[in-house]
């Protein structure tokens, strides 16, 4: 895949732009041929895609953060869809059915796989009392009355521990910039 050298301003700017490039590159590309079905014309897509990032470089504070995901996915996405229509492909074509990879959306499946990560990581940081009664409530679908035995505590003891656990992890999620 050429990408033309770009100039940039300072040396921060490259640094991000080069770690972009080197960690999203390949989900990029997974994701135009998948709108392509042409690996040249998707390594066109990406490419023109990184064109358009190095152009709103700007709007990109973490290059980690779900919300860079979601922006890097649209780019590809549209710039797919430029060179469908440039191509007039696109009549013919349903971007939705093509979209999808054995029943599941392959955006839907990567954000999932990341939030539920980032979500362990939010819940592991939580004080052990209310992390049992959370994950025993959410993972294990139990009900209070039922955590409140295994937990030998009130059913009240079990709704404020999990009323808590719920605040502390929307302060983490806040402070990790997922909110």
């Amino acid at each position: 895949m050429l990408i033309v050298f770009l100039a940039f301003p300072d040396e921060r700017g490259k640094s991000k732009f080069d770690y972009i490039y080197e960690k999203y590159k390949k989900l990029l590309l997974h994701k135009a041929n998948a709108i392509l079905h042409d690996y040249h014309l998707a390594e066109d897509a990406v490419s023109e895609a990184f064109m358009r990032v190095y152009k709103n470089l700007h709007k990109i504070d973490d290059p980690d953060s779900n919300r860079t995901i979601s922006f890097l996915d649209v780019i590809v996405k549209n710039t797919s869809l430029d060179i469908l229509k440039k191509n007039r492909i696109y009549a013919d074509y349903d971007i939705y059915e093509n979209d999808m990879q054995d029943g599941r959306d392959f955006e839907e499946e990567v954000v999932s796989e990341i939030v539920t990560e980032g979500m362990l990581k939010i819940v592991d940081k939580l004080k052990d009392e209310l992390k049992e009664c959370f994950l025993l409530m959410y993972a294990h679908n139990l009900s209070h009355k039922e955590i409140g035995r295994i937990l030998h505590i009130s059913e009240s003891a079990v709704s404020v521990r999990i009323h808590r656990a719920k605040k502390k992890i929307i302060e983490l999620l806040k402070a990790e910039g997922y909110i």
